[in-house]
């Protein structure tokens, strides 16, 4: 199995598989608008304009499971994003990624052997997994790190080759 494997629903509302990301870099991050921790989005949005033409994506994926920060609607946290953040990646439908309700997706990468930040429940908004090529989960970065930080973006660099 790999990232290719799963679905999502965006943030307007449109199923999307992932597969359509074949051959791409992504970082997958779950997000909160109301953290602070949510600054991180100016970071992926340098880490996502530096890296696009190279095939970088970045996937938010709004959670609302830490401290209740992301309590909007998808309508609400896409103008949040769009406005504040200048937001021009992809977001998704806010979802659940621990506990029964967790998304098939967090499922799966939260089960992957990581570093440097090692496999399991995710611990807080702007948990970073780094996808490569082929879908696989190639890292995975705690939420305090920041997108734009050496680690994150040497991995970046590494990937897209």
């Amino acid at each position: 199995m790999t990232i290719y494997d799963y679905t999502a629903r965006t943030i307007d509302g449109a199923e999307q598989p992932l597969r359509d990301y074949a051959g791409k870099v992504l970082l997958v991050v779950n997000v909160a608008s109301q953290c602070g921790l949510t600054p991180h989005y100016a970071g992926l949005q340098e880490l996502y304009e530096n890296f696009r033409d190279r095939g970088l994506v970045v996937l938010g994926f709004p959670c609302n499971q830490f401290g209740s920060q992301e309590p909007g609607t998808e309508g609400q946290i896409k103008q949040f994003c769009e406005t504040r953040y200048g937001v021009t990646f992809p977001m998704f439908a806010k979802i659940d990624v621990n506990g029964p309700t967790r998304h098939p997706l967090y499922a799966y990468l939260t089960a992957q052997p990581t570093q440097p930040d090692g496999p399991g429940d995710i611990v807080w908004n702007f948990a970073k997994f780094l996808i490569d090529r082929r879908g696989n989960v190639a890292a995975r970065f705690a939420p305090p790190t920041a997108p734009v930080s050496e680690e994150v973006a040497s991995a970046v660099e590494k990937l897209l080759g």
